[in-house]
């Protein structure tokens, strides 16, 4: 078994941070739900899209410490830890963001990692199995290269992807209820992540 996980909006949620800094710059008011999707929409109604965008480039960048894990994501690799069972993190990631200043947005998102995935100082992923891939066709291609046999994601276009290996299991975290997607195993918490991922390995044994 090898348990591969997307990064942002599955490990991480930046809807606290987001909010946040919308509030900071000025661009919504208290009114707009503390969430990412709400101040994007917001934005967007605005015609503020270049505004949003630059947004995303600050927060995955200087800003990128303030955001939280998922509740359960620490505990569901200590799980995998504890069975030896190795877990990768492969993300679509750009370098740089597309607007504003240039951070670099890997670099950032690493660093966040050593901080908040560990146990005991240790790393409960190891930096060797961290993948920022440049485009969603390369992130696909990475999970069929390394061999996850089961794959976690908030986006079911990268689950769906006609390249996505077909002996994967694929997990949809889905916390907001945003997509209906019959095809596809849907988690809302990582406790459920968890449970599927206990009944994967059972059947290994």
């Amino acid at each position: 078994m090898h348990i591969g996980l997307d990064f942002d909006n599955t490990i991480v949620s930046y809807d606290a941070l987001f909010h946040k800094v919308a509030l900071e710059g000025g661009w919504i008011t208290p009114a707009v739900p503390v969430s990412k999707v709400s101040v994007r929409d917001h934005l967007r109604a605005l015609g503020k899209e270049p505004v949003w965008t630059e947004m995303q480039g600050y927060v995955y960048g200087a800003r990128m410490d303030e955001a939280a894990a998922y509740v359960g994501v620490v505990e569901c690799l200590v799980w995998a830890k504890r069975q030896g069972i190795p877990v990768s993190i492969v993300s679509h990631k750009t370098h740089t963001p597309f607007l504003g200043k240039q951070y670099d947005l890997h670099a950032a998102a690493r660093h966040w990692i050593s901080l908040f995935l560990t146990e005991a100082a240790e790393p409960l992923v190891a930096p060797e199995r961290v993948y920022f891939e440049p485009t969603k066709e390369a992130k696909v291609q990475r999970i069929a290269d390394i061999g996850c046999t089961v794959y976690v994601d908030d986006l079911p276009e990268i689950l769906l992807a006609p390249g996505f290996p077909k002996v994967a299991a694929q997990i949809l975290f889905d916390p907001d209820n945003h997509h209906q997607v019959q095809e596809l195993p849907r988690a809302m918490h990582w406790a459920d992540v968890l449970g599927r991922l206990e009944a994967q390995w059972r059947a290994t044994l």
